[in-house]
């Protein structure tokens, strides 16, 4: 009886190990990551403006009044109220119609490349013109096996994939992380590229920044395409560990 009580447990360990092994390989970012090692981050991300790209620009000079015809405002500031400052809208052709300069392409352009362009653009007009662009529909949408899913607005002008998913709350464990996809638009045109968190080597994928209006996916482990119903996971490993208790129990009784 001994001898069969024993057998018992080791299996029981060995099916604990294994168990234990899977879910670490699984579930474990930067698997591969030494203790103290450094890396160079030689993957530089710059915004580049899309098409339907909706911009905020604000010219600004030590001369109010010669500034002023460069921004647009919507409404005035009469009876307490401010007037609202109009966005541009990048066209299907790349360009926005800006006040007295007129269309500008700046499809392609970073926005420190628009600021160049406008500044050269406004010399004739303005002395050391101050020229602030923010991008304002920088979203991203994470989906599938993350805690939150949803669409969510980025400050700046720089995101992470590990920050996404951050937004959303992580990855649930019954996400797969070494084959997260990320579906990336260039003015319709879909391009799809995939990337392993559980490398360090993450960093150097083209998709470890994000851009605007990027999707992730995380889809579903074996264990998550098995489950029906929230806390069935849960369940089964209720309903094995109490067989195993329930058959250590008729080993000892039948001793």
């Amino acid at each position: 009886m001994k001898r069969r009580l024993s057998n018992f447990v080791i299996v029981f360990i060995v099916a604990l190990t294994v168990f234990s092994c899977a879910s670490r390989k699984e579930i474990v970012y930067f698997q591969d990551t030494g203790n103290y090692e450094t890396l160079i981050d030689e993957n530089k991300s710059i915004t580049k403006f899309k098409i339907d790209d909706l911009v905020s620009i604000y010219v600004s000079s030590l001369n109010p009044e010669a500034s002023a015809p460069f921004n647009l405002f919507r409404g005035n500031s009469e009876g307490g109220f401010r007037a609202e400052q109009v966005d541009y809208l990048v066209d299907q052709d790349g360009m926005i119609d800006f006040p007295v300069i007129g269309k500008l392409k700046i499809e392609g352009l970073s926005p420190d490349e628009l600021r160049n362009l406008l500044r050269t653009r406004l010399s004739e007009y303005l002395k050391d013109p101050i020229i602030n662009i923010r991008l304002r529909n920088f979203t991203v949408t994470v989906l599938g096996q993350v805690t939150r899913p949803g669409t969510y607005p980025v400050n700046g002008e720089q995101i992470t994939i590990l920050e996404a998913l951050g937004l959303a709350g992580d990855i649930t464990l019954r996400g797969v992380r070494n084959n997260i996809l990320v579906i990336r638009d260039f003015n319709g045109t879909k391009v799809y590229n995939r990337i392993d968190l559980t490398s360090k080597n993450m960093t150097k994928s083209p998709v470890y920044y994000l851009t605007q209006n990027d999707v992730v996916y995380v889809e579903p482990n074996s264990t998550g395409i098995r489950e029906t119903s929230v806390g069935q996971s849960t369940s089964i490993t209720i309903a094995i560990l109490s067989t195993l208790i329930t058959s250590a129990v008729i080993l000892i009784t039948r001793s």
